[in-house]
């Protein structure tokens, strides 16, 4: 099988990046090892930013984003048992945010990919990239039990961070940078509706808590857990009255209960692979870049990957010149390291330092009322929240 790009993983990278690289005329095949039901009903991030949303509608794929996705102006910080809302828009000259969860987004592109191109190959493993430094790199991948080989110009590992991509980058050429932070993410989600209109950020003595939803209907909600704790550890009744405690507040506000249909424990970590590109062979998402949900950035920052090669790519269709795709590693990372900054400062910030002391404490309440009492400190908070501009 021989194409122009070959994309290993059938995620929202990957699949974002063959419809657009398919409206500029540009050959691709993607291959996901999962069944097309698994990937439809993998639960992931869902706040948008404002320029992941126009690379969706760029590629033809925000119909049901523009009728069903929740379009937020701010988030809410709680501390102290008081509410401060960020406004977004009055703080970055009209810039928003969407909610719109990830697993929509995914199901939105399978549709059109599989009704309109380009190949999309379920239950493909990708086992190996070989000769990534060649002009013709080969994907050996595993399907209905015959080994096969997608011969390709170049290759995209959009296979997150335990694929098989980045294992073709050589060791001495590359160098990851880890964090891991000392608690976990308990997660839930809940047949009931939100119990605000906006995300909730809350700052407890106890730990942290986020209020998201999925729907109008459908609450999403995370607590500050110890690592090592296991979901079953939490009974629904325990949950509830630890979000109750966590997002308490001096006035009119109740938090709604309801069924909770899913549990799971998230570890939180930041992780940075340089470079992102070896030879033909480039890597997207989670597949170079890792960071903890707080600060909404991990779909986005894929995402922003994604509008950067399909820029190359139609760069280098349209005129033979390869400049963008030979600064990738380059433009994306400045991004990603902003992002990463962001996200452990959001992190440092609302959690509950299991190390810490009385100091940690009282600095966290310090970047908090920084944040709430200076436009400028909110306005910093904003513009990274809806998303820095691409370094295009």
């Amino acid at each position: 099988m021989h194409t122009t790009v070959g994309i290993v993983g059938g995620g929202p990278a990957g699949l974002l990046l063959a419809r657009l690289l398919h409206r500029v005329g540009v050959d691709c095949v993607v291959l996901e090892s999962m069944t097309r039901a698994h990937v439809e009903r993998r639960q992931r991030a869902g706040m948008l930013e404002q320029g992941t949303v126009e690379a969706l509608r760029a590629a033809g794929a925000a119909h049901r984003l523009d009728v069903e996705g929740l379009v937020h102006h701010g988030i809410e910080l709680r501390f102290d048992r008081t509410r401060h809302h960020i406004d977004f828009p009055a703080l970055t000259g009209g810039r928003t945010v969407t909610v719109y969860a990830q697993t929509e987004i995914v199901k939105d592109l399978i549709a059109l990919q599989l009704a309109h191109g380009p190949r999309l190959l379920f239950e493909a493993r990708a086992l190996a990239v070989e000769r990534p430094d060649s002009g013709a790199p080969v994907v050996r991948f595993l399907r209905e039990g015959r080994e096969e080989t997608l011969v390709c110009e170049w290759a995209v590992g959009c296979d997150g961070s335990h694929g098989i991509a980045r294992d073709a980058f050589p060791a001495a050429a590359v160098r990851t940078y880890t964090h891991d932070y000392p608690y976990s993410w308990l997660g839930v989600l809940a047949d009931v509706p939100p119990s605000c209109d906006e995300l909730v950020y809350a700052r407890h003595e106890r730990g942290f808590a986020l209020h998201s939803m999925r729907s109008p209907k459908v609450s999403r909600l995370y607590l500050q857990v110890p690592n090592g704790t296991k979901a079953e550890d939490w009974p629904d009744d325990r949950v509830w009255d630890e979000l109750d405690a966590r997002f308490a507040v001096d006035g009119d506000w109740t938090l709604r209960r309801g069924p909770i249909t899913a549990k799971s424990v998230t570890p939180m970590r930041s992780q940075v692979h340089e470079p992102m590109r070896h030879g033909r062979l480039l890597l997207a998402g989670d597949a170079a870049h890792i960071v903890p949900p707080t600060g909404a950035k991990g779909l986005n920052l894929a995402v922003s990957d994604v509008r950067i090669l399909a820029a190359g790519f139609a760069e280098l269709h349209a005129t033979g010149s390869a400049r963008i795709l030979d600064q990738y590693s380059e433009l994306s990372l400045q991004r990603v390291w902003q992002a990463t900054r962001f996200s452990y400062d959001m992190t440092r910030m609302l959690h509950a330092q299991p190390d810490g002391d009385a100091f940690d404490h009282r600095m966290q309440l310090a970047r908090l009322r920084r944040i709430t009492a200076s436009r400028h400190a909110a306005a910093e908070l904003a513009a990274n929240y809806t998303g820095l501009p691409l370094p295009l």
